[in-house]
């Protein structure tokens, strides 16, 4: 029997306001009480998500408007998290492209509305944010228009319906001069527009799985769109891989289906709805869950291989052990292996005597998410600098390659682009944006731009916008210079005191403050030489009877300079390390004892 059902999914940039834009839609639909309090960002429900103001995890939801059950897919706006929104747009039938009326179509818009266009499905283009006082949406529309054009969407696709509209205020309108109301006009327009899901009749149960949660109360759960038949709980089923091979055989312990942020519990599923179940434990995502009878897997995306991987070890530190509760390997291995069970994204591999592991993921960020997670839950580890991950074709090595695009006021535009040759960078497009802004496009490898987010913001002020995406894989580039000045390297354990502090600031830049515990090995500042310095940090002002007038003014330190986890990962060189405990985040050298590193470097030339 047909039901009134619609699923879309929302694609937009990073920070162009998808989230808040289904806030708005989940209110205006009558999911919550008029009194009741609602928080910002409710589908950015993790810590993470709503201290960095990103998606980090699609998420569906789900409300009800006008007899129509509509199936909504909040997806990730940031590239190291593309993977997920790929597979994402195998359970809706129709894609809402949300773009900002100031920034325009980004790098990640693009990357995410090709992949749906390929599918087939026909977007709805709201432009978001048109009370800014830069937005320009005439222009802002033309290049949407641009950009499908070039990514050969087809006579039917250009055909696109255009909302403008406030995700924040709460409103959209077809026109710019019409009302200013609320958010009816899109819900009508999802109806009008996106088809129902194609429903076979007949045919016995399918689902593609395309997520993969943990539950504490229910266990492993896989999301996804129900394609063929119906399913009732405690039902017998099937997980096939993409070559069609049998994963593992079990029942449906659970079936559940969302409503609002909640997962509601259900009896009975059938084809066009998007369901939650448990009862597998070896099933993924990508795999196709069914009746026994069913014996040809649904197509799918395959899981993109990891560009960028980091080593991850016990701290060895001798401050190991004062702030986390989580301190052994075997802890760790068991926290990353189930990471690697349930985010399909990350790879793990363990060390022949199993005392370090190399995970494996999109970029800085996701690693970095993952590792500022499990310092949250307690853990203490030592992290490697990133490395890129080659691969051999042919007997050619080829590294992975990054779009970059980035937006710039003139007047910085050539240091960047003298700073992007330098990493190896092609210039593949400038063009000038208006209002004295230049967007240069590049094609760099993925290795050069480690670390140059932070001298990013130092070159252009903290005005120029970096965007990058994964392009592709190309051979070799060569060496390319890399960072930065040496290291100060505190030589005995202690407190650092702002006497020696205060003494040691013509030297370089300092990492730590009056009162910061210390210990010999850990980096404490950045030298500004290219040698690496060992200094004393903990050398305190003699006491003595003696005054002189003069002598005896206030010690004024400069701040000490602070970087942020991925900060800090990017800045650590192959011989040094990152120190991550649930309190503090310190750099040191891999070998603490001077003579350990004069050995290494010996050894290593």
């Amino acid at each position: 029997m047909p039901r009134n059902i619609r699923n879309i999914a929302i694609i937009a940039h990073v920070d162009h306001g998808k989230t808040t834009l289904i806030d708005s839609i989940m209110k205006q639909s009558g999911m919550f009480r008029d009194n009741q309090q609602v928080v910002e960002r409710l589908m950015d429900s993790g810590d993470l998500e709503k201290e960095r103001g990103i998606t980090i995890l699609a998420k569906p939801t789900s409300i009800q408007w006008e007899e129509t059950r509509i199936n909504i897919i909040d997806t990730p706006g940031h590239a190291d998290f593309g993977g997920e929104v790929e597979r994402v747009l195998h359970m809706a039938d129709g894609v809402i492209l949300l773009v900002d009326a100031a920034e325009g179509p980004m790098p990640q818009t693009k990357f995410v509305l090709g992949k749906a266009l390929k599918q087939g499905l026909r977007p709805i283009v709201i432009v978001n944010k048109v009370d800014r006082p830069d937005g320009r949406p005439d222009e802002v529309l033309n290049e949407v228009f641009d950009l499908f054009v070039s990514l050969d969407a087809n006579d039917e696709q250009l055909d696109f319906p255009v909302l403008y509209a406030s995700g924040r205020s709460g409103w959209c309108a077809r026109e710019l001069d019409d009302p200013r109301e609320n958010l009816h006009p899109l819900l009508d327009l999802i109806l009008e527009h996106v088809p129902a899901p194609k429903v076979e009749e007949g045919k016995p149960f399918a689902m593609l799985a395309t997520l993969l949660d943990y539950d504490s109360y229910i266990g492993r759960c896989l999301t996804g769109r129900v394609l063929h038949g119906s399913a009732k709980v405690n039902d017998a089923v099937k997980a096939l891989n993409l070559e069609g091979e049998t994963v593992e055989a079990g029942r449906l312990t659970k079936l559940l289906m969302f409503e609002g942020t909640k997962r509601i519990p259900v009896t009975e599923v059938h084809a066009g709805d998007v369901i939650c179940i448990a009862g597998l434990t070896d099933a993924s995502v990508s795999d196709t869950i069914c009746a026994p009878a069913v014996t040809v897997p649904l197509a799918s995306t395959p899981i993109d291989p990891p560009t960028m991987s980091v080593t991850i070890s016990v701290n060895d530190s001798p401050f190991a052990g004062r702030e986390g509760s989580k301190v052994t390997s075997s802890l760790i291995r068991e926290r990353l292996m189930a990471e690697a069970e349930c985010n399909v994204a990350i790879t793990f591999t363990e060390s022949e005597n199993k005392d370090s592991f190399e995970i494996g993921g999109r970029g800085e960020l996701q690693l970095g998410v993952l590792i500022e997670t499990m310092r949250r839950e307690g853990f203490e580890l030592t992290v490697s600098r990133p490395r890129v991950l080659y691969k051999e074709e042919a007997g050619q090595r080829l590294e992975p390659i990054e779009e970059v695009i980035i937006d710039v006021d003139e007047e910085f535009q050539s240091g960047v682009i003298d700073s992007m040759n330098r990493r190896k960078a092609e210039m593949a497009d400038m063009r000038s944006s208006g209002a004295g802004k230049m967007r240069l496009t590049f094609l760099a490898p993925s290795r050069g731009l480690i670390g140059y987010q932070s001298r990013f913001l130092t070159q252009t002020k903290g005005t120029g916008v970096l965007n990058r995406i994964f392009h592709s894989y190309a051979p070799y580039k060569g060496d390319i210079p890399q960072r930065r000045n040496g290291a100060l390297i505190s030589n005995d354990t202690g407190t650092a005191v702002a006497y020696a502090i205060f003494n040691l600031q013509d030297r370089g830049s300092m990492f730590v403050g009056h009162q910061t515990p210390v210990y010999e090995g850990m980096i404490v500042g950045e030298h500004s030489r290219d040698n690496d310095l060992e200094v004393n940090v903990l050398k305190g002002k003699k006491l003595t009877n003696v005054r002189a007038s003069g002598s005896d003014d206030a010690v004024v330190l400069v701040p000490p300079r602070k970087m942020s986890l991925e900060d800090m990962m990017a800045y650590v060189n192959e011989d040094e390390l990152l120190e991550v405990t649930p309190k503090s985040l310190r750099l040191r050298k891999k070998h603490l004892c001077p003579h350990e590193r004069k050995r290494a470097s010996r050894a290593a030339e």
